[in-house]
């Protein structure tokens, strides 16, 4: 691998086009989620020198004037002068579209920027972006704006100062980058501390020993900071999946090794909870749809534990093998891969696609699985595993006696959904939404207010389980979850085809309490348990019920919120009538209608998955059996000086 990293190593494939013009190619939205895309583009470049050896060390400042400052102590960009190009190193970077060192395996074996647009992409969407890079003994600095000439033609990140030298180096080497996002871009350009807190919090994890600060100076007075370094690497990410369970032994099983140019590293442990937690990634790139790479892990697992329940007496000569779920039950596995040409399935770089990684990995885990199971120190550790699985297959059984019943029409739709399932007459699935009622009271109104055409009405009669809690057995066994089984057509866990799905939009509506908050919580935890492609695909959705009506004669307004409420009060004047809705069983069909059902007024809230590994450890602590953990989130982020004691109509002077 190169050690040197001069203009020369950039390769150009093309020109910064359109991006501008069509932001959404490039970074997907202009929303919350683009903003904080820009800022991962430059994040990721310095996390690409700490993967290739180069940097220990990354920071991102948020600054008091909306900018974000990320430096590292990598090797630098380039500033000696391209020899097509005539201009600085880093002039190309910021300046090309498709210009970057990671086209050839020179200098970074290891790329998470595979495409090579960041730095640009970044730049022409900012207002100004500047850059310092300290090399050789010396201090370089460029200057890059977008603006509107006289004639009101935008001109998307020009060099308004070329690379000069300013000085002496004040560290030995390094790359410092600080941008402001462009408000004639963007909805909002206010970065989230806690999405980027999260997002570096996974990065240290996964490059052991790497140090990765943040620190928000946007109230002077009152500055942030969060510092992430991880010696024990993944193994520490596990046990921080893990810590509002309860792990069957201490420390995780740490499996890695080369082969063929692919570095490979594992980390499993067990808990006692019922389900699977895996999470993969390839060079840094957070790969929640999985691939080749998780395919190959999960093989690995079931033949070797199989091996050792054999060798052991776990399994007689006469058992079957355990199934790879049996091994799943309580797993918390992270697998993270260093490979050379990655190739993601679609643009969204969710799913590794490489079929030369499953072989691969498959070999490196079993091989290293072979040696820690041989090491009798571990025989305690394999015999927790063993017990784990062992009753997984006999949970196994009664699950496919559960199924069995689920699967039985007699049994189950026509007795279970008569009366309960308002299905709606459309037969294209894309079309169809099902909308989730709390309570047969909403569900009367809700079933008289839809369109029947492409709108299904569940009413359920009480709280359904909590998935976290209960095995798979226990979870089809509950009247509530089978009839939403049926009702949605999927099958569940791994019998899961999204392609049966009836309703392309699957509507939770409940009130607006504490009692309704908990059965949408529920619901989402046993769809993202037993049903994660609904939620990652898209198809869950929350609906938002009014909690105010104000009127005045013939003027009604209806508030979401207290703030949409006093302004409601503002616009309708003295002397209107106010009526808090406890429930939606409160709303006559028109009412429910106009206000929750109607797509054209309604207002729903689409559940998406931004962060995995968080959401993982987010229903774990809300949903599982560790109270201490509970309350101590409840504690740190829960309003509870909300009144709620508002009268059902109240009249104003």
């Amino acid at each position: 691998m190169a050690q040197h990293y001069d203009a020369k190593d950039i390769k150009v494939l093309e020109g910064l086009d359109a991006v501008r013009m069509r932001p959404g190619m490039y970074i997907g939205t202009t929303g919350v989620k683009g903003l904080h895309h820009i800022l991962w583009e430059i994040v990721d470049n310095g996390m690409d020198e700490a993967a290739n050896g180069y940097a220990t060390r990354i920071t991102v400042t948020l600054n008091p004037d909306g900018s974000a400052t990320v430096t590292d102590d990598g090797r630098g960009i380039p500033v000696d002068i391209h020899p097509q190009l005539k201009v600085s190193g880093v002039e190309v970077v910021f300046t090309q579209l498709h210009a970057g060192g990671k086209f050839s395996d020179e200098n970074y074996s290891y790329s998470g920027g595979l495409h090579g647009v960041g730095a640009s992409v970044t730049n022409a969407l900012s207002e100004w972006l500047n850059v310092e890079v300290c090399k050789n003994g010396k201090k370089y600095r460029a200057e890059f704006h977008s603006f509107l000439d006289d004639k009101g033609k935008m001109h998307s990140g020009e060099v308004k100062m070329p690379l000069k030298e300013i000085g002496p180096a004040d560290v030995p080497h390094g790359s410092k980058i600080t941008f402001k996002p462009d408000a004639r871009v963007f909805e909002t350009v206010n970065f989230s501390f806690e999405v980027i807190s999260k997002r570096l919090k996974e990065m240290a994890f996964l490059n052991r020993g790497v140090e990765i600060s943040l620190t928000d100076n946007r109230e002077p007075d009152d500055p942030v900071e969060r510092v992430y370094k991880y010696e024990g690497g993944i193994k520490d990410f596990v046990r921080y999946l893990n810590e509002n369970k309860t792990p069957l032994f201490a420390d995780p099983i740490y499996l890695s090794g080369k082969k063929d140019d692919m570095q490979v590293f594992a980390a499993i442990q067990y808990n006692d909870s019922y389900t699977e937690s895996v999470f993969s990634y390839v060079n840094n790139i957070n790969t929640s749809e999985g691939g080749t790479h998780e395919t190959g892990l999960r093989t690995a697992l079931t033949k070797s534990f199989n091996d050792y329940a054999r060798a052991s007496g776990v399994l007689k000569d006469k058992d079957a093998n355990f199934l790879g779920e049996d091994f799943r039950e309580g797993l918390t596995a992270v697998i993270s891969v260093k490979m050379k040409n990655v190739q993601f399935e679609g643009q969204t770089k969710t799913k590794l696609g490489n079929p030369e990684a499953r072989p691969v990995v498959e070999s490196i885990i079993t091989e290293q699985l072979a040696a820690y199971t041989a090491d009798k120190a571990n025989a305690g550790v394999m015999d927790a595993i063993m017990k784990k699985a062992a009753s997984a297959a006999r949970v196994r059984e009664a699950a496919r006696k559960a199924k069995e019943i689920t699967r039985q029409k007699n049994s189950i739709e026509n007795a279970t959904l008569v009366g309960k399932l308002s299905s709606c007459t459309g037969k294209k699935p894309e079309l169809n939404e099902l909308f989730i009622v709390e309570g047969d009271s909403a569900g009367g109104s809700a079933k008289q207010a839809r369109e029947r055409s492409f709108q299904a009405i569940l009413p359920l009669k009480g709280k359904p389980l909590n998935a976290e809690k209960k095995r798979i057995d226990q979870v089809l066994a509950n009247d509530e979850i089978r009839t939403i089984i049926s009702a949605l057509g999927t099958g569940i866990g791994e019998d899961f085809d999204i392609s049966n799905l009836k309703y392309y939009k699957v509507i939770i509506l409940s009130d607006a309490d504490q009692d309704g908050a908990h059965i949408r919580a529920i619901l989402l935890t046993f769809f993202y348990r037993y049903m994660k492609e609904l939620i990652s695909e898209g198809h869950v959705y929350i609906g938002l019920p009014p909690l105010y009506k104000v009127a005045k004669k013939d003027a009604v307004v209806y508030a979401y919120d207290d703030k949409a409420l006093e302004e409601s009060k503002q616009k309708l004047g003295r002397g209107c009538t106010i009526q808090r809705y406890k429930g939606l069983g409160e709303m006559n069909p028109e009412q429910l209608w106009e206000t929750t059902i109607d797509p054209k007024r309604r207002t729903l809230l689409q559940v998406t998955i931004e962060d995995a590994a968080e959401a993982e450890t987010l229903i774990s602590t809300l949903m599982g059996d560790n109270v201490e953990a509970r309350k101590a989130y409840l504690s740190e982020w829960a309003d509870f000086n909300k009144d709620d004691s508002f009268a059902d109509v109240v009249k104003l002077d």
